[in-house]
């Protein structure tokens, strides 16, 4: 049961400084965006800022809901400059204010941070486990939310705004694609001959070892839908993963397409006219939600899909076999073919529905 304890109307008035605490990772960052339109359209005349860690500012830039950014270093963890750069930003919390803090992380840094805020309403996700009173911390905040952990974490994060009488809406969690972005993207698809054509992007590398699916599979996977569909195969890849990329396409039948070089705006740009995305769990499936690209997610044995993919909407897939904990074995057991059939069965609905 979630703690059913809301801010009176009174007391919601005396709310004009907002601060929201998530300053990590890409995924998480971008997940908090879809509850930012309510939020401000319940406080049009606040001020919203959020903390974000500075390689990840380019999550926020852009989004209208937002005023300020407060940007925050990342610092080897017990080393001085991470405990300096910590002070550094309790300092500019303090000093700026805030009537309430949003601490959608939830860890030790940003329980110290709200702590410290001076600020009058805090909320934060009950922690449920068995804590030490300290590491706990559910004591710094005097409203909790037990949050959904079988819900896609684009929608949980909305249980946050329980307190401040604020219920979930429709709205997709945002990314802004400047438009310098979208104009190299067209220019690319022009050249290549893509621009009025429906083509199918892979991204096949994560950073993350448990999450990467065999390379021989996606290689599989993206032949039987070039040999079968006929659509074009753009392989995805981001700094560092060139090589991985283009190893996973001299395994392939068919020749695919390598993408031009993108940064993560750039990248957004080209989901935008992708017909459907296909990759490993990680932030790209999360930039293709945003941008509204059906998309296929395959997951390993360590993720919960149910958290981390936008099942409730009939443009998203996703693979796991919830039998299968060998975190050894990078096939996931899904074969080419079970995502293939995804593929298939996800093609049609979109096919039917234009």
């Amino acid at each position: 049961m979630k703690d059913k304890k809301v801010i009176s109307d009174t007391q919601l008035k005396t709310i004009k400084r907002i601060l929201i605490l998530q300053y990590k990772p890409f995924g998480d960052v971008l997940l908090n965006t879809a509850y930012l339109f309510p939020l401000r359209k319940a406080f049009p005349d606040a001020k919203i800022d959020y903390l974000v860690q500075r390689p990840f500012k380019v999550i926020l830039d852009g989004n209208p809901n937002i005023d300020n950014l407060i940007l925050m270093d990342k610092k080897k963890r017990n080393s001085l400059e991470y405990y300096s750069e910590r002070m550094r930003i309790i300092k500019i919390v303090r000093e700026n204010k805030y009537d309430l803090i949003l601490d959608t992380m939830r860890g030790p840094g940003t329980s110290q941070i709200a702590l410290f805020s001076g600020a009058r309403f805090k909320i934060g996700w009950k922690k449920t486990k068995k804590f030490l009173w300290l590491n706990g911390y559910n004591w710094v905040y005097n409203y909790t939310v037990i949050r959904d952990q079988k819900i896609y974490a684009g929608r949980a994060k909305f249980q946050i705004l329980e307190p401040l009488g604020i219920k979930e809406t429709n709205d997709n969690i945002f990314f802004n694609v400047k438009p310098e972005s979208k104009e190299y993207i067209n220019k690319w698809l022009k050249e290549t001959g893509l621009i009025d054509n429906k083509f199918i992007v892979f991204s096949p590398v994560t950073p993350v070892p448990r999450k990467q699916w065999e390379f021989q599979r996606f290689a599989q996977t993206a032949d039987m839908i070039k040999e079968k569909h006929g659509y074009e195969i753009v392989l995805l890849w981001g700094p560092g993963e060139k090589e991985k990329v283009e190893y996973m396409a001299s395994l392939m039948k068919t020749k695919p397409i390598m993408a031009i070089p993108t940064n993560f705006n750039q990248a957004g740009a080209l989901l935008q006219k992708t017909h459907i995305y296909i990759g490993n769990d990680g932030g790209i499936v999360h930039l293709s939600v945003s941008q509204n690209t059906p998309t296929i997610s395959i997951f390993g044995p360590k993720t919960d899909p149910l958290k981390w993919s936008a099942w409730h909407l009939p443009i998203h897939k996703y693979l796991r076999d919830f039998d299968f904990t060998d975190k050894k074995d990078n096939s996931f057991n899904i074969s080419p073919e079970m995502v293939y059939e995804k593929f298939v069965e996800l093609d049609e609905y979109l096919v039917n529905k234009q």
